[in-house]
C-alpha cells in the first residue's frame, strides 16, 4: 500500500491508542507501516511534526460552531451555551483517543489549527463580556476538566469500588452502592463537573470577574 502523510498519522494513532504515547518513535512507526525509518522522512520532518500532525487530526473533530454562531445577532448563542458545547465535543474527541492526552498536554502546540480553535473560543468569551486577560484562563479551566474526564471515562469500571474498600470505611462504601452507580460514574462526575464550572463562571463575569 502507498505511503502518504495521511496513512502515516492514522498509523501513529493507532500506534499510540494500542500501545500508548511512550512508545511512539520514528523507529517504532516505521516497523508499523512496514517501512524503513529514511523512507518516513519523505512525509513528516521527524516526531516533533508528527505529534502535531496527530493533534491537528484530533482538533478536526472538535466543534467550534457554536462560537462561530455568537458572533451574528440573528443565530446568536451566549458564551457560556457555546462553552458548554465546546467542552463535550473537546471531550468525545479524546475519550477516543485518551493515550494522545499526556502527549498532547506535555508537548509545545505548533499546529494552526489547534490555534484557530483557540482563537474561536477565546474570541466568544471576550464578546460574551469576558476581559481579555482572563479569557485564556477560563478556556484553561474548562479544558483542563475536559482531558481529566476523557481519562476518567476510559478507566476500567473496577477502578474503584464498594467491594475493594475496607469495612472500616463506612461513607465511602455507602456512597459506592450499586444502586448509586449510574450518578456516581465517569459521566456523571464531567456532567456534574461542568456544571458547576459553567454556573460559577457565570456569577464570576456577572460579577465584574
Amino acid at each position: 500500500m502507498r505511503l502518504d502523510q495521511e496513512r502515516l498519522v492514522s498509523a501513529a494513532l493507532a500506534l499510540v491508542d494500542e500501545e500508548g504515547s511512550e512508545v511512539l518513535s520514528m523507529r517504532t512507526l516505521a516497523a508499523r507501516v512496514d517501512r524503513q525509518v529514511s523512507s518516513l522522512y519523505n512525509h513528516v520532518s521527524g516526531r516533533a511534526e508528527l505529534i502535531e500532525l496527530m493533534r491537528a487530526r484530533i482538533v478536526a473533530d472538535i466543534d467550534v460552531s457554536a462560537f462561530a454562531a455568537s458572533s451574528t445577532s440573528a443565530d446568536a448563542v451566549p458564551w457560556d451555551v457555546a462553552l458548554e458545547s465546546w467542552a463535550r465535543s473537546y471531550l468525545r474527541a479524546f475519550a477516543a483517543h485518551p493515550n494522545l492526552i499526556r502527549l498532547l498536554a506535555t508537548t509545545s502546540i505548533g499546529d494552526l489549527s489547534t490555534y484557530q480553535m483557540y482563537d474561536a473560543v477565546v474570541d466568544g468569551l471576550r464578546r460574551g463580556g469576558w476581559p481579555e486577560s482572563r479569557t485564556v484562563a477560563v478556556m484553561r479551566t474548562v479544558e483542563a476538566h475536559v482531558l481529566g474526564s476523557a481519562l476518567d471515562i476510559i478507566a476500567p469500571d473496577d477502578l474503584i469500588t464498594q467491594d475493594s474498600a475496607d469495612t472500616r470505611f463506612s461513607e465511602i462504601r455507602a456512597a459506592l452502592d450499586p444502586r448509586f452507580a449510574e450518578s456516581s460514574s465517569a459521566a456523571a462526575a464531567f456532567e456534574l463537573g461542568l456544571t458547576a464550572l459553567i454556573k460559577g463562571l457565570r456569577q464570576e463575569v456577572g460579577s465584574g470577574g
